[in-house]
């Protein structure tokens, strides 16, 4: 019989056994690993509920500081050049600042104070330029904007910042005081600063008529056409004509409307987006006394304004064999362009004879107008009424229409039918916008097609009966 038979047999009381069963009871538990303790310091460094570090932030900042100072301090007339790890990490702050806990960070670490001091001591163009496009990227948001706004160091120095030669800085500039004039709460405050800094309106002026630079172009017409439709005492300061800050008795004045002309016609094989914003500042002056009176002077820019405007209209926008989806695609531009020319028909006795319309330009309002009768009637009732634009174009050029029907001789109306333009569809069109609102105008086209083309008058008397 085996001597490991009975009760005990096969079970095993060995310290190794009691470990296997329990573990638990050998040992303390093992700390936490490495990774989790990096966890934790990543949430405290974290800002906001971002990934980007606190730490990382600060020392770049404190580098930024220590590379102007420095340069600063070393007096030389030269240049600062940034390294590429330098700009590369600059950049990645501009990037940063667009998300909003980050740009609430940037504020209460007073980072507007920072950039301030590098924008006044900087003489490298490109951190001029990303400090000031780090503050645009802050100022998008309500809070921080405030908090920038409010500092009227910073605000004179961004105002001086017009004058800069660097497009990339002018550009970065623009944008910021876009962002903040376009804010309720602090576009009085830079308005105010405008109007008190004589140097505003005669650099944006510079640019205006020097750059080729579209997309700075752009943002000056952007800039310009807010402030002008926010503040009309500004525009009418502005508008009105002053000598150049600096200048001498004989020296030339800061002319608004003939800058605007030429960055209008920069941007008029560049960008019709920017074509547009510059036409609706030109339709602005003209709402104001001081606007009109600059149209109408012998010699101001009013006659190349109009002559320019209706190339726009007449050989850009409007050709004669384009489909109706183009004139839709053009609405919103077309009505900037005939509100303008609306405009500048009313200023123009003193250099230019009312009945020198031009033909073309005839044809083409009665083209329009012949477009949105037709769109009109074979779209839906819902479709016509979301079509806002449209409607607005063709009141617009109804009340063009209106206005150079009385001019509209015996040979003019001959002419416009012999050349195509006035055809029996685009009789009816012009006829039914002016039937309603515009008797006036509407009997003297009439009358005058009578001895014209009796029988077009007689399909007018039909649809139209007295």
């Amino acid at each position: 019989m085996d001597c490991n038979a009975g009760g005990d047999a096969g079970v095993d009381k060995s310290p190794s056994s009691e470990a296997s069963q329990s573990p638990e009871l050998d040992r303390n538990p093992s700390p936490p690993p490495d990774n989790a303790n990096d966890e934790v310091k990543e949430d405290v460094d974290a800002i906001g509920d971002t990934v980007y570090s606190k730490h990382w932030l600060f020392s770049t900042l404190t580098r930024l500081i220590q590379m102007v100072t420095k340069h600063s301090e070393e007096a030389t007339d030269g240049p600062m050049n940034l390294s590429d790890n330098e700009e590369e990490d600059l950049c990645r702050v501009w990037d940063m600042a667009m998300d909003k806990d980050v740009a609430g960070f940037l504020q209460e670490f007073r980072a507007t104070d920072i950039l301030l001091g590098v924008i006044a001591k900087s003489r490298c163009p490109r951190l001029t330029e990303i400090a000031v496009g780090i503050l645009g990227n802050i100022a998008c948001f309500p809070e921080p904007c405030l908090s920038l706004s409010q500092s009227e160091d910073l605000g004179a120095v961004l105002l001086l910042l017009l004058g800069d030669t660097d497009p990339p800085t002018l550009l970065e500039t623009c944008r910021l005081l876009l962002t903040c004039v376009s804010q309720q709460e602090v576009c009085s405050l830079w308005l105010e600063r405008m109007q008190h800094e004589p140097s505003v309106c005669s650099n944006l002026c510079f640019i205006m008529s020097s750059s080729t630079n579209t997309e700075l172009l752009e943002k000056v017409g952007e800039l310009v056409d807010n402030v002008f439709d926010l503040d009309e005492d500004l525009m009418r300061s502005w508008v009105t004509p002053k000598p150049c800050p600096g200048a001498g008795d004989g020296d030339s004045c800061v002319d608004v409307a003939a800058c605007l002309l030429e960055a209008a016609v920069q941007l008029r094989s560049e960008s019709s987006n920017g074509l547009e914003i510059y036409l609706h500042i030109l339709q602005l002056l003209s709402t104001v006394t001081e606007g009109v009176q600059i149209f109408s002077a012998a010699d101001g820019p009013g006659k190349a304004i109009w002559d320019f405007v209706c190339k726009v209209v007449c050989e850009d926008l409007c050709q004669t064999d384009d489909l109706p989806v183009v004139l839709q695609e053009q609405k919103g531009i077309l009505v900037q362009a005939f509100a303008v020319l609306q405009a500048l028909y009313k200023c123009q006795d003193q250099w230019s004879s009312k009945g020198d319309t031009s033909l073309r330009l005839i044809g083409t309002v009665l083209r329009v107008l012949q477009f949105h009768t037709e769109y009109k009637d074979t779209s839906t009732a819902e479709d016509y009424t979301k079509n806002q634009q449209l409607k607005t174009l063709a009141e617009i050029t109804t009340e063009f229409l209106a206005d150079i029907s009385p001019q509209i001789s015996k040979a003019t109306m001959g002419e416009l039918i012999k050349e195509g333009y006035l055809t029996e569809k685009t009789c009816l069109a012009a006829a039914g916008s002016l039937h309603s609102s515009f008797s006036t105008s509407f009997d003297h086209l009439s009358s005058i097609l009578s001895e014209v083309d009796p029988g077009l008058a007689d399909k007018l008397k039909i649809q139209f009966p007295v």
